[in-house]
Formats: structure tokens, C-alpha cells, sequence
């Protein structure tokens, strides 16, 4: 049987983490930074695999890199050949009887303030488990849940066009906040009317924080006095201290980001309360890694997570 000898001339396995790492960083520079490699390196060994593939693997346009078809069609193989490797190192650990790899996690930016603190007894209790940690916001994770670079993904609002397997194992609160010195602060019970004529900070389009409470304010026909769109939930907080206007966050940000110099106004209708899921695409099966932190999240994880939520509110 005649077999494909492509693999004897397009580059080394090396020059295939130099292209996916130029393609998820967007640039040269920044997959030389990650990569630890000095950029004319990096651009060498891209020019001997387009050499290799007899093909223009992407165009400069401007400061922006365009993966021609080619270009795309050797990344996809890029990211499946490194995968496979991935895969035989966690296999060799397990019947070796060992609990070792890596577990590529990626999560929603307000996820950040709890999943570190989910991680921190994992590691403990498999020290030769490796982390691969992920921020962005939501619609980041999704095109990064879309091209199957991560084991599992973090969302409040996993997206419903996709076939996902989710596991629900923390509710997320959306609390409405203000600064504490202002006039609604001691009021009770405020009408979700009157908290929206307030100037309002919202995060940015692609947020899951922002589609919660869109969805939450177009089910009760209310419609938010936005004042500015802020890309950060610290730079929100910073802003409603200094006056600028109230917010929505998750009670998790003020939890572990801290809440001094604020004050959660109780509205009625609020909080909103969405859940927060772990995810992975039913098409792509768990590693023994991904698996391992999903049992550690199921068993014990989980409860000592929300202990740990409990106490710092």
C-alpha cells in the first residue's frame, strides 16, 4: 500500500509548536516571547516549513498575520499532531500507574478570581499534573472550544450551538454594586427600575457577564442607563469607587478581587443567578488528566470551593 511521504519533508515537530504558537499569538514577536525564542529564530523556522510544504503558510498586512488556506490547513495538523503527543504522554504515565501530564484549562475572564483557588489542591494532590491556564472572554473561549485547544473550558453561559457535554458545579451571582458612600447604599429593597436610571458600567461585548444581564433586563422590558463599556471587572470596580456610575459583577469578583470601598445594593430582581459550567466538546474525548480534574471537581473540589466562597463574604 503506497503511503503518503509528506511527513518525511514538512518539518520537524518543532516548527509545527513555532507555527501554532504564531497563529494563536497572532504574531511573531509575541510566540517568540512565549516560546522563549528570539524572533529572527522563530521566522527562520517558519520560512523552512513553508519551504517544506512548498506552500505561503500566511501574508503580513499591516501588523496583522493572514493564514493563507495552506497556512490554515498546516495548523490544523499542527494542533492535532501535538495533541497525539499530549495523548501518548498522559497513556505512558497511566500504565505506568502515574497521575501525570497536562491539563489545558481555559475560562471566562470573571472565572479567573475562583478556578486558581479549584487548582491549587489539585496540584497539591497530583504534583506531576501541569497546568495550561486560559483567560478570555467569552467569546474568546468559544473560538478557542471551537478550534480544540483546551481539555475543558469554564463558562456561566456555555454556548447552545455546540454539541458540550457541561457539568454544573458552582452558582454565580450577579450582585448589583455601588460606591458605598452612595444615596442607594442603605435602601432597601431598590426597584430594578430605579437602579437602571443610574449611570451604568457595563462590560464589553463578548462578556458572559454582559449577556447574563442583557438577557436578565430584556426579560423584564428594562432598559439600562449605560454610561461607558470598561473590558475589565478590577477596572469596573475602580471605576464605580471613583464615582463614574453602578455596576452588575459576579459576588466571586468581590469575593476574592476584594470589596473595599463598595457597597452591594439590594434591588429587587437581583441578584441574577446564573451557574457556572465546565465544559468540553462531546466529539473530543477527555484525557486522563481532564478526567482526573473532573472527578477531583465532582468528589471534593466543589464543596471545598464554595466553603472557601462562603467564608469570604
Amino acid at each position: 500500500m503506497t503511503q503518503s511521504r509528506l511527513h518525511a519533508h514538512i518539518g520537524t515537530v518543532r516548527q509545527l509548536e513555532i507555527l501554532l504558537a504564531v497563529y494563536q499569538q497572532g504574531s511573531v514577536t509575541a510566540a517568540a516571547e512565549q516560546l522563549h525564542l528570539t524572533q529572527p529564530t522563530v521566522s527562520m523556522q517558519l520560512k523552512k516549513l513553508a519551504s517544506a510544504v512548498d506552500a505561503r503558510l500566511y501574508d503580513q498586512v499591516g501588523r496583522k498575520l493572514i493564514f493563507t488556506e495552506a497556512g490554515l490547513a498546516v495548523v490544523s495538523t499542527a494542533r492535532e499532531v501535538l495533541q497525539s503527543f499530549d495523548r501518548l504522554d498522559m497513556t505512558l504515565s497511566q500504565l505506568k500507574g502515574m497521575k501525570a501530564g497536562t491539563l489545558k484549562l481555559a475560562v471566562v475572564t470573571t472565572a479567573k478570581y475562583f478556578i486558581p483557588h479549584l487548582l491549587g489542591d489539585f496540584c497539591k494532590l497530583y504534583p506531576e499534573i501541569d497546568i495550561d491556564f486560559k483567560v478570555g472572554n467569552r467569546q474568546q473561549i468559544i473560538d478557542r472550544m471551537e478550534t480544540g485547544e483546551d481539555d475543558l473550558y469554564v463558562f456561566s453561559h456555555p454556548p447552545r450551538d455546540h454539541a458540550l457535554q457541561t457539568y454544573n458545579f458552582l452558582p454565580n451571582p450577579l450582585v448589583a454594586i455601588a460606591p458605598e458612600d452612595h444615596p442607594l447604599a442603605n435602601v432597601a429593597a431598590i426597584p430594578l427600575e430605579t437602579f437602571a436610571e443610574e449611570p451604568f458600567l457595563m462590560r464589553e461585548n463578548g462578556s458572559g457577564t454582559r449577556h447574563a444581564i442583557e438577557q436578565h433586563m430584556a426579560d423584564r422590558e428594562i432598559k439600562l442607563n449605560v454610561r461607558m463599556t470598561i473590558e475589565s471587572n478590577e477596572a469596573i470596580k475602580h471605576a464605580v469607587m471613583s464615582g463614574l456610575g453602578v455596576s452588575i459583577l459576579s459576588s466571586h469578583t468581590l469575593s476574592f478581587g476584594g470589596r473595599t470601598g463598595l457597597a452591594e445594593l439590594n434591588v429587587q430582581q437581583l441578584p441574577i443567578t446564573p451557574t457556572w459550567y465546565l465544559v468540553h466538546l462531546k466529539s473530543k474525548s477527555l484525557s486522563v488528566v481532564a478526567q482526573t480534574f473532573l472527578d477531583y471537581v465532582s468528589d471534593t473540589g466543589r464543596d471545598s470551593l464554595l466553603e472557601e466562597l462562603n467564608s469570604q463574604t
